[in-house]
């Protein structure tokens, strides 16, 4: 399963989602920065950080450890 971080450059609560990734022991993931994508800032913008499994489910911020076990489960 595969999981997608979209964060911001300089972004203090994607600093925050990746220590929670970490928390949670994910071992991959991709990371995609949005800056200077206009249909990525248009979806997310203000959202992130944002995880994203697959093409269906989301979790935005804020999340803890569980919840992104919970998402992966």
């Amino acid at each position: 399963m595969r999981l997608t971080l979209y964060q911001r450059d300089d972004c203090h609560l994607c600093d925050l989602a990746l220590a929670v990734l970490a928390q949670a022991h994910v071992p991959d993931f991709d990371s995609v920065f949005i800056d200077g994508d206009a249909e990525l800032e248009a979806r997310y913008g203000e959202r992130v950080p944002v995880l994203r499994v697959k093409q269906d489910r989301e979790l935005d911020w804020p999340f803890d450890a569980a919840a992104v076990r919970a998402l992966l489960a």
